[in-house]
């Protein structure tokens, strides 16, 4: 059986990729920093379905902690798919945003990326396959007001993402970004009424959490073996 992780597994997205990964038969490590509850109790969801999962917590910011948590797991056994999917908003105007600002939201999306993928990767590419996923955002393909330091750290998503697809393709692990644009859920109803995503989306809704997940499944499975290096817009058509 194969091992994912997924950081962030306890949020609206992360949460919908635990369930669709462990529903294709992998065992899954939801991962969760300032609410482990919320992450067991996706892991019980999930068993109760039949899966198999299990809880991690840590700061993907703290780079010796994740070196040390990461690397006892892929001595235990290597974990071949991987989701990056922590992730944190911090919103202001550049002009007003203070450095705190900038760099916390950098050091979660980005360097968070690096924190954790790189422990795992020489076990994987051991194995000859594996799947490295990271979530973006439209604001990392368009940009967005006020999200300067946000898109900041996806778009560097895509750079890392496109240089590590490179240098891991001969060994069977492809590295591929995920873009979604407006997705239902706690964080989008704060910022989105009915009616702004009618005017900002040509399909005229948000997306649904379980629709990202089955992009990321599909990325995960055997079939997207030939697919690596690529962003892929999940959006309704917004670009």
């Amino acid at each position: 059986m194969k091992r994912a992780l997924v950081t962030g597994g306890s949020g609206d997205i992360g949460a919908a990729i635990c369930r669709r990964l462990a529903a294709d038969g992998l065992e899954v490590l939801v991962h969760a920093h300032g609410n482990l509850q919320r992450a067991e109790a996706v892991c019980a969801e999930i068993r109760e379905a039949g899966g198999r999962a299990r809880a991690l917590a840590f700061d993907v910011t703290d780079a010796a902690r994740c070196a040390e948590i990461l690397g006892a797991e892929a001595e235990h056994a290597p974990i071949q798919v991987l989701v990056n999917n922590a992730g944190i908003h911090d919103d202001a105007p550049m002009a007003g945003m203070s450095v705190a600002q900038w760099q916390r939201v950098i050091d979660v999306s980005l360097h968070g990326f690096f924190n954790v993928t790189q422990p795992l990767l020489l076990p994987m590419m051991a194995t000859r396959w594996g799947r490295v996923i990271s979530l973006s955002s439209v604001a990392g393909v368009l940009g967005n007001r006020g999200q300067v330091n946000y898109a900041a750290a996806k778009a560097g998503l895509h750079g890392s993402s496109r240089s590590l697809a490179l240098e891991l393709a001969s060994r069977g692990v492809t590295v591929n970004v995920v873009a979604p644009g407006i997705i239902a859920g706690s964080l989008s109803e704060q910022v989105f009424s009915a009616d702004d995503i009618k005017l900002m989306v040509p399909m005229r809704r948000a997306g649904q959490p379980e629709e990202v997940a089955d992009l990321v499944a599909f990325l995960a499975s055997p079939q997207a073996g030939y697919i690596s290096g690529q962003v892929i817009g999940i959006n309704g058509a917004m670009a």
